[in-house]
């Protein structure tokens, strides 16, 4: 008979020759300083030492560690249980769920919000459940974005990243193509890119859809509880009331798990009914949600972002000094390589001198481009920057990077 299986071997062989074959690495945290430490009762040594610095989480503000944040999920888990148990439309919806989307929807400036079991989630279910007709993307939007273009019928265009006259150029183009039938049209960005550091354009952005009759959907992921009064890029720059739907993360400076989506209260009542990854999931666990909830409360009402944004000026100052090219203008450093080996053996110095940044290379971003992805936290202090720096000129003098 033959063999209609599936070479996995063979596919493995493939990356591990390419040197883009990646591996789970258990570790693990210790609190406060965005710490690893080797694990516990044996296991595969990961680190050089017992313990080492970690430059590469998305625990923006080290509230994951926070006293605060932990206490309100377990008195979540043991007041209402560790899951939610069923979908939020039959039998998982809880006080804490609406709560949370009250202060998100508070924080966000808009009617309404509704959370998601991840923000994964919250991409695709937001986009398939519009069924808008064109979608005009940013070429390097996160991969649920990409999805949820990919599972809707949609036309979808791609413009240049971070680039309005791009995207006009796109905008104009399509126009010119509309036979007078009504179509609904979509523009959709990241608003602080993860791999780049990038922050887009999102006045201009606004200006062009409300010239061609678009709505605007900005996914808020890194940049929710860091920006202005933690409401992220859109409220720094005033625009909530240009822009239809703002999503984010639970994960990542509100160190829980989960997504959201705000917007106005018909959207939401559209997406409680018509969002796929909403209505056939089960409710997010109210101990992630009541953990987002402090979390977010803290990111408005403490002075976390402000010691995170010195720790990020410190931090590029120091690299840039040192004759490395740091990209982006946001909380995330990307550190600009070039070539995949090299960013693998700066990134394996970096861990001999116990500091953990791992080298981000294809497919994740383009060929040519592999780099040291540098996110400072909050908690970390002055010795932990000045840690961090030493070993980036250690490691990039020994082979020969700077």
């Amino acid at each position: 008979m033959e063999d209609r299986g599936f070479d996995l071997e063979a596919r493995l062989e493939r990356l591990e020759d390419a040197t883009l074959k990646r591996s789970l690495s258990p570790v693990d945290r210790v609190a406060e300083r965005g710490y690893f430490a080797a694990p516990a009762g044996g296991g595969l040594p990961v680190l050089e030492s017992d313990e080492a610095l970690v430059f590469a989480a998305n625990n923006y503000l080290g509230l994951t560690d926070d006293q605060r944040v932990q206490d309100a999920a377990r008195q979540a888990a043991a007041t209402v249980g560790t899951g939610a148990g069923a979908s939020r439309l039959v039998t998982g919806d809880t006080m804490v769920h609406h709560d949370l989307e009250r202060l998100l929807a508070e924080t966000k400036g808009a009617e309404r919000a509704l959370a998601f079991s991840s923000g994964y989630a919250a991409n695709v279910g937001t986009i398939t459940a519009l069924e808008p007709n064109v979608i005009f993307s940013d070429e390097l939007n996160h991969a649920s974005i990409i999805d949820g273009c990919r599972l809707t019928s949609a036309e979808t265009v791609v413009y240049d990243h971070c680039d309005a006259a791009s995207l006009r150029s796109k905008l104009e183009a399509r126009a010119a193509t509309a036979d007078g039938t009504a179509e609904s049209w979509l523009i959709v960005t990241d608003s602080v890119f993860s791999m780049d550091g990038t922050v887009a354009p999102l006045t201009e952005i606004c200006d062009l859809a409300e010239e061609f009759g678009a709505w605007v959907m900005v996914d808020e992921a890194h940049a929710t509880g860091l920006y202005a009064n933690g409401g992220g890029v859109v409220q720094a720059e005033g625009l909530e009331d240009r822009i239809q739907i703002q999503l984010g993360t639970l994960s990542k400076a509100l160190a829980s798990q989960g997504g959201y989506v705000a917007g106005s209260e018909a959207l939401i009542e559209c997406l409680v009914n018509d969002a796929r990854s909403f209505v056939f999931s089960t409710g997010l666990a109210p101990p992630a949600a009541a953990a987002a909830s402090e979390a977010l409360h803290i990111a408005r009402h403490s002075d976390a972002r402000e010691r995170l944004w010195e720790n990020v000026v410190h931090l590029r100052d120091g690299l840039e000094s040192m004759g490395y090219t740091v990209v982006g203008d946001s909380q995330i450093l990307p550190v600009l390589v070039g070539d995949r080996q090299d960013a693998l053996a700066l990134a394996d110095g970096l861990r001999e001198r116990d500091v953990v940044a791992p080298a981000i290379r294809p497919p994740t971003v383009p060929e040519g481009t592999s780099r040291i992805r540098v996110a400072p936290m909050a908690t970390h202090d002055q010795d932990d920057i000045v840690t961090c720096l030493e070993a980036f000129r250690a490691a990039g003098e020994d082979i020969g990077l700077i």
